[in-house]
């Protein structure tokens, strides 16, 4: 027999006084008999009159123990979406509002959705509308290029990387100085993104961290090459092979010391001199990144597919220094992030470290990170259970405050609910989504939402043409 249901209004920053009060049994709540509750249309007749006790809730808890059902929604001040299924209103998000309403602690996003589920479509559709409201986007990696006719057509640029192509950038650009900065601040900022960097770079491509004698031959060359208006890759290479006596000298070293303790470092980062990144990363930079377009994408589809992820990291790692200097700048608003393919880019222990920090700063730079991924189970790939690669890989994971899942495999469902935490009734949701339809999980809080596209839309995000 049902049990009948009082609803008390409570809200989300109701004092502790106020949610003792409203937990309290009342006397005032009578309670009903099975003929008095069932408006006399039923219930039993001829016997003894069964009483059913009023389950009191307020709408705080109601909204969990009936997900979907009892939810009030986030309010109509963000960017449109489409229809709740449930309750048949419209669906709005944007990270910045959330935060500030303390519904999310970070305005990080995971997206994750088998091949056909409708992700792609998703995500292009949430950042092209949040672009009308003010917000920017940089995509720092395309592999698939499937971004260029999106930013082309939102008034942004494509910026196209890969051998033999016109454009060329230096991880090593200052960037603009933001006005709020002083000039030796910013000179050490510039220094550390730098460090960063070729940090990154060599213990990408030596495929282990570096030892300590290898990170004083990397500072030492970094700082001789600084006093350059604008150093390059190449310059650092010079550094490291051809050590700068007067610095060895003042850090109480020989260059002889110092030329063996770099010479792997030196190695590695020649790679993207004369290696299979030559003319991408080794001189001044031929094109300027304007932080005024509302969407700017690199495109990385000219590296190839397959077995050139390697490639793919270097290049993103590159290309994300290059932007944090936009990045940083207090005044050039909210931007979204997007990490498409992300699966293949979080391979790289040095990588994901960096990465790591840019979801940690999300909310001081006022960035909002987009990871882009089929399956959870992609973690597998990244590191063996209890290494520091998947540990990180986990992490990204428990900072993206809003987790938006399309359809998922069967048998992925379990460990999708084990890593995000999901309800059964989560999870049974996941399993039967049809295309463009998405759980969209906050902290306590689930809705199911389907995406409505424009007939532009549907022409612009279209990622089938070829098939």
């Amino acid at each position: 027999m049902a049990t009948r249901h009082t609803a008390y209004y409570e809200a989300d920053d109701a004092d502790k006084a106020t949610r003792q009060a409203n937990r309290r049994p009342r006397n005032d709540v009578p309670r009903k008999t099975a003929a008095e509750a069932l408006d006399g249309e039923s219930g039993v007749r001829g016997g003894r009159r069964l009483l059913v006790d009023t389950h009191r809730a307020t709408t705080r808890v109601l909204r969990v123990a009936y997900p979907f059902l009892a939810e009030g929604g986030l309010g109509a001040d963000g960017t449109y979406i489409g229809s709740d299924v449930f309750s048949g209103g419209s669906f709005v998000y944007d990270p910045w509002v959330l935060y500030q309403s303390r519904a999310i602690t970070n305005p990080n996003v995971l997206l994750a959705g088998v091949i056909g589920s409708g992700k792609s479509s998703t995500s292009k559709a949430l950042i092209t509308r949040s672009i009308a409201l003010g917000h920017k986007a940089y995509v720092p990696c395309d592999p698939k290029g499937e971004w260029t006719a999106v930013a082309e057509a939102m008034g942004g640029a494509t910026i196209k990387l890969g051998p033999g192509l016109p454009a060329r950038l230096n991880p090593l650009d200052a960037g603009r100085r933001p006005s709020t900065v002083a000039s030796d601040e910013w000179q050490r900022i510039v220094w550390s993104r730098r460090r960063a960097l070729l940090g990154t770079l060599a213990e990408s491509t030596l495929g282990r961290p570096l030892a300590a004698v290898e990170h004083t031959a990397l500072d030492l060359a970094l700082e001789t090459v600084s006093y350059h208006a604008a150093p390059t890759i190449p310059d650092v290479v010079v550094a490291l092979f051809t050590p700068d006596r007067a610095f060895a000298e003042r850090a109480g070293l020989r260059t002889t010391n110092l030329v063996d303790d770099g010479r792997e470092v030196a190695h590695a980062i020649r790679r993207l001199v004369h290696g299979d990144l030559a003319g991408m990363f080794d001189g001044p930079s031929t094109t300027e990144f304007d932080p005024t377009l509302p969407m700017v994408t690199l495109d990385s589809s000219w590296l190839g597919s397959g077995g050139n992820d390697e490639v793919l990291r270097l290049t993103l790692a590159c290309a994300s220094s290059w932007l944090e200097a936009a990045v940083a700048d207090p005044a050039g608003g909210n931007r979204y992030i997007v990490y498409d393919e992300g699966w293949r880019v979080m391979r790289d222990p040095a990588l994901l470290r960096r990465m790591q920090e840019q979801w940690k700063l999300s909310r001081a730079w006022g960035v909002s990170n987009i990871l882009i991924v089929h399956r959870l189970s992609d973690l597998a790939a990244v590191g063996d259970l209890g290494s520091e690669a998947r540990a990180l890989a986990e992490g990204l994971l428990a900072d993206c405050s809003t987790r938006i899942m399309l359809r998922q495999e069967p048998d992925q469902l379990a460990r999708t609910a084990s890593l995000l935490g999901l309800t059964d009734v989560e999870i049974a949701t996941i399993a039967k989504l049809p295309k463009g339809r998405a759980l969209w999980r906050l902290p306590n809080r689930s809705f199911v939402v389907q995406l409505v596209r424009h007939t532009r839309e549907v022409e612009l995000f279209d990622t089938d043409a070829r098939m």
